[in-house]
């Protein structure tokens, strides 16, 4: 295999920072996340903590991905809720609760700037930028519109694993270097106000628009990785590859003793005695290659469960035991539901429109609002 060959060098540097912040327990809808949440977003330069700096200048993955919570099924409207042709609840305000405990109102337009400023970096082509200003908005309307016992005080929080990334103006541009900070703003600024007001709606509702980093070759439905069945979150072909992706493969190496003190501090039932090379069976894989489950001495987990446990960039891995080890060979970044972000990158960058990247990704929505002329 050659990616194999081509991902060693990656082995240990990924193996535990990575995915802690990432992994997606399977629970069924509705649950509200952060869109690639990550999310599941690439951040470019300078991040929001030291967790996500190690995933690199270079973008290599999402700020957030999404991470089930508590929030309720109810629909609470805002008294100054705009309403799209549909009647979706467009708000121009929201309250958010910032990381010092404060609770600040913000127009929608301003968080939205911090929001895709945090979630995908600024090097990215305009189209896929203005596709992430809204997948934000539209993830935003859907938060709003249900109560989060999280933080009742507040719309939304900044926290990537309960809504989205967002980063203060000053913050972020403290963190790009100082010859791109003008370049940079102007482009975020442009991909929000470009498509000011435009979000995607499914049956005249804002729909559940998550995202993350890198697809392999495919996304993954809704109904594979959460179970429940969301028509416009379906797998869909994506066109990111080793290319165009930093860090597109992974490696994650444990010797055998280490896999197995980690393995049964979780799952102590699991019999991992004799050699390795018998402690794994088959992989149950979905339509794209990610694995829904596996057999580890006897118990099975779910590749989910797994990814987790062992700090797995994504759900698509392949299982090597050779006489003293175990090594997870993985590919892509992220859950894999909804807009993969590389994907849209290179899409982008092939000339297609942020209308066209949204109708992919998220087939059959209908893309709403006043953006202007």
């Amino acid at each position: 295999m050659l990616h194999r060959v081509a991902a060693l060098s990656l082995a240990l540097t990924l193996s535990v920072l990575l995915l802690a912040l990432t992994a997606l327990p399977e629970e069924p809808l509705p649950f509200p996340v952060g869109t690639a949440l990550a999310a599941d977003e690439p951040d470019d330069e300078g991040a929001i903590d030291e967790e996500i700096a190690a995933e690199g200048s270079e973008a290599d993955e999402t700020a957030s991905e999404p991470v089930p919570s508590d929030g309720a099924d109810g629909a609470a409207e805002t008294e100054d809720a705009l309403q799209t042709e549909t009647g979706s609840p467009v708000p121009e305000t929201l309250t958010v609760l910032l990381p010092d405990g404060t609770v600040e109102e913000m127009e929608l337009e301003d968080y939205l700037w911090g929001v895709v400023a945090a979630e995908m970096p600024a090097a990215f082509e305009s189209e896929a930028l203005k596709a992430q200003a809204v997948a934000a908005r539209t993830y935003t309307c859907y938060q709003t519109a249900r109560e989060k016992s999280a933080h009742p005080e507040a719309d939304v929080c900044t926290d990537y694993s309960c809504c989205q990334a967002w980063m203060s103006r000053e913050d972020r541009l403290a963190a790009w270097d100082e010859d791109k900070e003008e370049e940079y703003a102007a482009k975020i600024t442009a991909a929000v106000n470009a498509t000011a007001g435009e979000i995607l709606t499914w049956e005249g509702e804002a729909a559940l628009t998550v995202f993350h980093a890198a697809s392999a070759d495919t996304t993954r439905s809704a109904l594979d990785v959460w179970g429940t069945d969301l028509p416009y979150l379906t797998s869909v072909s994506s066109p990111e590859s080793e290319a165009d992706t930093p860090n597109y493969y992974s490696v994650v190496s444990f010797s055998a003793q280490e896999f197995s003190a980690l393995f049964l501090a979780a799952y102590p039932d699991a019999d991992l005695s004799g050699d390795c090379s018998g402690w794994f069976g088959a992989a149950e894989t979905d339509g794209s290659g990610a694995v829904l489950s596996v057999s580890v001495g006897g118990v099975e987990v779910t590749g989910s469960e797994l990814r987790t446990l062992c700090s797995l960039r994504s759900p698509h891995f392949e299982v090597e035991c050779g006489t003293d080890t175990v090594t997870f060979y993985v590919t892509g970044y992220g859950h894999g539901v909804g807009m993969s972000q590389y994907g849209a990158n290179t899409m982008a960058a092939a000339g297609s429109s942020y209308q066209e990247i949204l109708a992919h990704y998220y087939p059959g929505t209908v893309l709403e609002g006043s953006a202007p002329d």
